[in-house]
């Protein structure tokens, strides 16, 4: 039997039977990817509720937050009339006050939802104020999906946009509303008034999904049809002369489909088979040539990658490591923009210290994708047409779920691979870690130098800006001010108010040393309630006027006594001294003179510094 007739023949067994049962698999799992599609969309809609039902409550927490500033500044009687006014003013669907959990006010519709909640305290008394800027009937048409809408609170029916709606149950499926199909998914429990929780149910119609079936449907059949007649005529144009040829090309493909590339295709004769064998054996050879190249520039990328991790780890400058991290992660994945955004303080918000090329044609997908990775904190990608991005943050992430920052890298073209992924997180990781160790060098650095009760500096800080100071004063002999400050009567206030009032007494203090000095003087707490303020640049007279701005911002002081029961007023006595010759410890000295001698004549006073006596005046 010839090769052709063997083709023909095996053509049936071979060729229909098996396309028989992909016709099969395919139509099924054409209908499966309807019904998912239904799903995806369904979901998608629920995605789109929840986020329209957030963007609501994010404007009632801010109502109830201007609320709330209004009726702090209220007597108690007055707050019901007052904030039904301004509720009344500002469109507000529905208002509820409560004192310490009591029921004070509450006004509007009960069909309101995504309510937002500020607090306030007067005294001892809690003030809850909650807000809604919304009804369930204006949530359901302001979400504009296309498709039917319930709101549910509990088992009560708040509003529907699709009539007959409200008998739907609030469950994910299929169901018919006045014979018309849907395809149903509900939301996860959201927040509301009372202990019941708002559900948002979705109907997604099935008549788009079913036409887009029915052409799929179509369309594989068409395809399968094609396939079919060609396949019989192949069999029957390329059954002469081909088993031979076609059986070393088949073993050749499968060795180069396992990695072998060492066994070429032979090359027999002068016809298009040899020349195809010729073409066949060169892109292997260029297959082998790029595989090498591949693995190369990977290994050399992640070597770049770990000598980039050791420089965050080594690295304490704090703005050079952020830029130094951004463009690591752009080169490790090919990046073609991408910022760096980064707290200053836990509550502070997320502010840009690093960018890669201009964001204004991409700041869609790249808000996107910061926005999914802070909320889940971890990374987030998001794209736009032909454009890529993925976000993670940048740790601590801290109790609350707020992130230190967020490192985002965006390109054109090509999505992110699993290898990107892995890559993002551990460079992430390696930049968190160097700056957890800058931050804590730093404050390593701040505690060493300041002291912790009135945050000015610390004595041996106090000596070392003094001694600098003094090696200026001697080299280019300029007047150097000391002035050195002591409470009076600081003992009796701890013995009659106790320790913590003496610390509050200090901290204010401390606070007016530093509001009235200039911002090249340098304020310290020399020991006990005793400070000091060096005044580079100031002869006597101008270092005097400063004291007495000092004693006089003392003076007017009103403490608040912890127990509640009124203020405290404290007062101060100052020594002033000069220096132009730069003797550190004769300065000290006849300036801890002056203050002492503004003790003896009475207190609450200013005294400038007389002549240094002889055993002191050589001492530096």
């Amino acid at each position: 039997m010839s090769f052709r007739t063997r083709l023909i023949s095996f053509f049936i067994v071979i060729v229909l039977a098996p396309m028989l049962a992909v016709a099969i698999l395919v139509f099924r799992l054409i209908s499966d990817s309807g019904h998912a599609k239904a799903q995806a969309r369904a979901n998608g809609l629920v995605t789109a509720a929840t986020s329209v039902y957030a963007y609501d409550e994010a404007a009632a927490r801010g109502a109830a937050a201007s609320l709330a500033r209004v009726a702090a500044g209220l007597p108690s009687s007055a707050l019901p009339a007052r904030l039904s006014a301004v509720a009344a003013e500002a469109g507000l669907v529905r208002v509820v006050l409560t004192h310490d959990g009591r029921p004070i006010l509450d006004i509007g519709s009960h069909a309101a939802i995504a309510p937002g909640t500020a607090v306030f305290r007067r005294g001892h008394t809690i003030t809850r104020v909650t807000v809604s800027t919304t009804t369930a009937g204006k949530y359901a048409t302001s979400l504009g999906l296309g498709s039917g809408v319930v709101v549910r609170q509990g088992t009560r029916v708040l509003a529907s946009n699709l009539p007959g709606g409200r008998h739907v149950p609030p469950s994910d499926g299929e169901t018919s509303v006045r014979g018309t199909g849907y395809q149903t998914a509900t939301t996860d429990p959201l927040p509301g008034f009372g202990s019941e929780r708002v559900r948002v149910t979705v109907l997604s119609n099935l008549r788009a999904t079913a036409t887009s079936l029915n052409t799929s449907r179509l369309l594989a059949a068409g395809f399968i049809a094609g396939f079919v007649v060609l396949a019989l005529s192949f069999a029957v144009l390329a059954s002469r002369g081909l088993e031979s040829q076609l059986s070393r090309f088949l073993r050749a493909a499968r060795r180069l489909a396992g990695g072998d590339f060492s066994a070429p295709v032979p090359v027999e004769g002068k016809d298009e088979f040899a020349m195809l064998a010729v073409e066949f054996n060169n892109m292997s050879d260029q297959l082998a040539e790029r595989l090498d190249q591949l693995r190369a520039e990977r290994a050399r990328l992640r070597e770049s990658i770990r000598r980039a991790g050791e420089t965050f780890a080594s690295n304490l400058d704090r703005q050079g490591l952020l830029s130094l991290a951004l463009k690591t992660a752009l080169d490790a994945v090919e990046g073609e923009f991408g910022r760096l955004s980064v707290r200053s303080e836990e509550d502070a918000p997320l502010r840009e210290v690093a960018r890669e090329s201009s964001l204004q044609d991409v700041s869609n997908v790249v808000l996107e994708a910061e926005r999914g990775a802070l909320q889940s904190r971890a990374l987030h990608e998001a794209a736009d047409g032909e454009l890529f991005a993925a976000a993670v943050p940048l740790g601590p992430i801290s109790s609350e779920g707020r992130a230190h920052g967020v490192v985002t890298v965006g390109r054109r073209g090509r999505p992110f691979d699993a290898d990107d992924r892995d890559l993002l997180r551990s460079l992430v990781a390696q930049a968190t870690l160097a700056l957890e160790n800058v931050e804590l060098h730093r404050e390593v650095q701040r505690q060493a130098v300041t002291d912790e009760l009135t945050g000015l500096a610390n004595h041996g800080r106090f000596q070392e800006v003094l001694g600098s100071e003094m090696e200026q004063v001697r080299r280019y002999h300029y007047p150097v001010g000391l002035i050195m400050l002591d409470l009076d009567n600081f003992k009796q206030i701890n013995d009659t108010y106790g320790h913590p009032q003496g610390d509050l007494v200090l901290k204010s203090v401390a606070r007016v040393l530093r509001d009235t000095s200039r911002e090249a003087d340098s304020a310290a707490r020399y020991g006990g309630e005793e400070m000091a303020l060096i005044l580079p640049h100031t002869d006597l007279e101008g270092s005097y006027a400063i004291a007495e701005r000092v004693r006089t911002a003392v003076g007017q002081l009103r403490i608040p006594l912890l127990s509640g029961d009124g203020t405290l007023e404290v007062s101060a006595s100052l020594g002033v001294g000069v220096t132009s010759d730069g003797h550190k410890e004769a300065l000290i000295a006849e300036t801890d003179a002056a203050l002492y001698r503004a003790k003896r004549e009475g207190k609450n006073r200013t005294v400038r510094a007389g002549p240094i006596p002889a055993n002191v005046a050589g001492g530096e």
